[in-house]
């Protein structure tokens, strides 16, 4: 049940600088995960949403003539933000400007990013710990390009070096228009549970929106980390995965206090079947060795689906896996119809 206060605080539109958007629930950038064929499946539930592209590299950028693939977006598919990670304002500002030429509604810069390969290079999380640079990227970002542009980090970079408070003051100080926070630090990578009272400290010293971000994995836990943090919105990541419907129900919820009902194993396959063929349509038979995992992630919580997940963590052609789902969903129908 949506408190009164929530529902009235959560009514109008997200305001990113000078972009309203509809929803105050976005689909989490996700490094390979968010390309153009799950978004569309994210989107088909949630039409007003934020997407966001996978991170990209700036300094790879910089190098190459040609767009790489993940920064394609689909001119219909709107709002989308192109995400960026690097260390270098210079490079950074160069990104966002072929960003926005893409299409993009607005510029993230990622500054959570926990993993080794990125934050040795001195992007990702390591930027809490060089927040002089961080603010540098943000204020030559913004001059840069005409869209809002805004950061997505994590509390810190460690239990002793929580520093979210004079990070997040400084991004909005240079320029930020928007900032999501992960509650956990880098050492916490995914472990442990998201401590959202740091976000809702970010809140309380911040006038730009901030976005909630760890451990939404339900409508419940969305809507609990709203009352929680007093965020304007929540961001949806590891609990899409396989369940591109969740970004749909928060945000259906939000907005009338309904609760959809939850998809039956079958749907979830026939969700997985489509996106197996629309990555072989994209990819080719890249897309379909990509597949893998999201087949394994849609493969849950239904008799036989152990065995299901093994089996599609090893296909190696589009039809093996459209073999593997057909024959699976015919089960669950079947015993559907003896129950």
């Amino acid at each position: 049940m949506l408190s009164p206060q929530l529902k009235s605080r959560l009514s109008q539109p997200l305001k990113i600088g000078s972009l309203e958007v509809k929803s105050r629930v976005l689909q989490s950038p996700l490094s390979g995960v968010t390309d153009l064929v799950f978004r569309r499946l994210v989107r088909r539930y949630a039409p007003d949403s934020m997407m966001y592209t996978e991170m990209v590299n700036a300094t790879g950028l910089h190098y190459v003539k040609q767009l790489p693939k993940i920064m394609e977006v689909d001119p219909n598919e709107r709002p989308i933000s192109i995400q960026l990670f690097d260390c270098r304002p210079d490079f950074l500002a160069e990104a966002a400007v072929k960003a926005v030429a893409e299409g993009a509604d607005t510029v993230d810069i990622n500054m959570g990013c926990p993993v080794n390969k990125i934050t040795k290079n001195g992007g990702g999380s390591s930027l809490l710990r060089q927040p002089e640079v961080a603010e540098a990227i943000v204020r030559e970002v913004v001059n840069a390009i005409n869209v809002p542009v805004t950061v997505k980090t994590r509390i810190g970079w460690s239990d002793k070096e929580i520093t979210i408070l004079d990070f997040a003051k400084r991004m909005e100080d240079a320029g930020a228009k928007m900032i999501t926070v992960h509650g956990r630090t880098r050492a916490q990578g995914y472990n442990g549970n998201a401590r959202w009272e740091w976000i809702a400290k970010v809140k309380q010293i911040l006038s730009i929106p901030v976005i909630a971000n760890g451990d939404i994995f339900s409508v419940a836990a969305a809507v609990k980390c709203l009352e929680e943090t007093g965020a304007d919105g929540v961001m949806c990541s590891r609990g899409t995965l396989g369940y591109p419907f969740l970004v749909g129900e928060v945000d259906h919820f939000l907005k009338t206090g309904e609760l959809l009902p939850s998809p039956t194993p079958t749907q979830r396959l026939e969700c997985a079947r489509e996106h197996l063929y629309a990555l072989w349509e994209y990819k080719g038979d890249r897309g379909v060795r990509q597949a893998r995992k999201h087949l394994t992630w849609y493969a849950k919580d239904f008799m036989g689906a152990a065995d299901l997940r093994g089996k599609l963590s090893t296909i190696e052609s589009v039809q093996q896996g459209l073999d593997l789902i057909n024959q699976a969903t015919e089960r669950l129908n079947s015993q559907d119809l003896l129950v």
